[in-house]
C-alpha cells in the first residue's frame, strides 16, 4: 500500500501553485490539502492541517518562507 503524504503548497504566484499541484497529482503519493499565497496564511494552514510535506516558497512579499519556518512552533514543523 502506498503512503499518501498530506501536503500544503505555499507560493505567492498562482501559476506556480497550479503547476506544482498538477505535477504532484500526476506523480501520486501526495494529497494537496491546502494552498497558501502568503506567509500568514501558510502559518494558519500548517497549524490546522499538520501536513507531512510543505512546498514553501522562499521569496514572498512580507513574510517569506524562512519567516514562516521561524514562526512555527517545533511541534508544527513537518519532518525533514
Amino acid at each position: 500500500m502506498q503512503t499518501i503524504l498530506k501536503t500544503i503548497i505555499v507560493d505567492d504566484e498562482a501559476s506556480a501553485r497550479r503547476t506544482l499541484r498538477q505535477r504532484l497529482q500526476s506523480a501520486g503519493g501526495c494529497s494537496v490539502v491546502a494552498e497558501a499565497s502568503t506567509g500568514n496564511e501558510a502559518l494558519n494552514l500548517i497549524r490546522g492541517h499538520q501536513p507531512e510535506l510543505v512546498f514553501l516558497d522562499i521569496q514572498m512579499p512580507g513574510m517569506d518562507g524562512f519567516d514562516v519556518l521561524r514562526a512555527l512552533p517545533r511541534r508544527h514543523l513537518p519532518e525533514f
